[in-house]
């Protein structure tokens, strides 16, 4: 079973839809006990970061990732969700991330030709040999609604890039939308359902 987490931030049916079609069971909660019982969880998320943390803490759902992560339980960030596993952002820079990956995430630099927010399909550079991207082809393209990137303390984490993906133990989490990015999303969220979790 795999949990989804809402806290309000939006996101969820799609989620819960494109892991419905792989024949995943899963369930849209933020009660504890069904988080202590997934097998794994995905913090989707779109919006403001400093809003999203504020929303973590009141459902308590900050505490439950990060005794997820003790725990070895794979969890999957998207987009927003990628956001706030970090340390924090500039996008409200008095407001703590979760800490359970060491970075910031930055504001994307203003630059002619760029339109801000990135909005639309790019592709993926693999920059390491993650999980998530088993079976994948070399330049897969993903779907990408954002402002912001991260800049990891330990780029050993980075899986693709831009920044775009991230690997630490039982952590994942991708700034793109894996949920709307057709068969290569699905593939993606296929081989986070395939990844066994738990510190043993």
């Amino acid at each position: 079973m795999i949990a989804i987490l809402d806290y309000d931030a939006g996101n969820l049916k799609s989620v819960e839809k494109a892991l419905g079609f792989l024949g995943e069971e899963s369930i849209i909660t933020r009660d504890r006990r069904e988080v202590a019982k997934a097998d794994k969880l995905i913090l989707p998320g779109v919006g403001s970061f400093g809003a999203a943390m504020r929303q973590l803490k009141k459902y308590e759902i900050d505490k439950m990732l990060k005794e997820a992560a003790e725990d070895g339980k794979p969890l999957l960030g998207i987009c927003l969700g990628l956001q706030l596993l970090f340390d924090g952002s500039e996008e409200c820079p008095d407001e703590e991330g979760l800490h359970l990956l060491g970075g910031r995430i930055l504001k994307i630099p203003a630059k002619e030709g760029l339109k801000i927010p990135h909005i639309g399909w790019n592709s993926l550079q693999f920059s390491q040999n993650g999980r998530l991207f088993q079976d994948a082809d070399p330049q897969t393209y993903v779907y990408f609604v954002h402002s912001y990137y991260l800049k990891a303390d330990d780029p050993e984490i980075v899986t693709a890039s831009t920044h775009a993906s991230v690997e630490s133990g039982s952590l994942f989490a991708c700034q793109f939308h894996p949920e709307k990015s057709g068969a290569a999303g699905l593939r993606i969220l296929a081989n986070f359902a395939g990844i066994q979790g738990g510190n043993g």
